[in-house]
């Protein structure tokens, strides 16, 4: 489905889905509204999908807009976490997504790399696709801010 541009990164993701979804327990339990399932989680990308749910239907017979952002969203967070292990505080500071096709209703996935891992931003994309087809139906871009570590500052010396 998704082509990682160029070689792939066999490194251990810094995170493993376990951690992960414990610390989206504790640190982000709104999340549960779209019961998210992290299926695998490497060195800067992710696996994520969003089970068939009546709530993110909307009039039309479509899986909403909102839901795949959404999915889109997460799944850069959990790409991002692969790649510098737990760091809660990391955050959305732009996201971006082309509609291609008209989702049916069922299972989603979101398959997400990084792009760019910098030392304070990280720029992503995902494809979102339906299951059983090659065909996204949404593409996601995200740029994730990360805080300065601790002892680090942002203010020059």
């Amino acid at each position: 489905m998704f082509e990682r541009a160029g070689p792939a990164n066999t490194a251990p993701a810094k995170i493993s889905i376990e951690d992960f979804n414990r610390l989206c327990a504790q640190e982000a339990p709104f999340l549960n509204v779209y019961g998210f399932v992290t299926e695998d989680i490497g060195m800067g990308t992710a696996r994520v999908r969003m089970p068939a749910n009546a709530n993110h239907i909307r009039p039309g017979g479509t899986i909403s807009g909102p839901a795949q952002m959404a999915l889109g969203d997460f799944t850069v967070y959990a790409a991002l976490l692969g790649a510098i292990g737990r760091v809660p505080l990391a955050v959305t500071t732009s996201l971006s997504i082309n509609f291609l096709n008209k989702p049916r209703p069922g299972d989603i996935f979101a398959e997400g790399r990084l792009m760019k891992l910098g030392k304070r931003l990280a720029v992503a994309e995902v494809y979102v696709y339906p299951q059983g087809s090659d065909s996204p139906v949404s593409h996601v871009t995200a740029t994730y801010s990360i805080p300065p570590s601790s002892g680090e500052t942002d203010q020059p010396q």
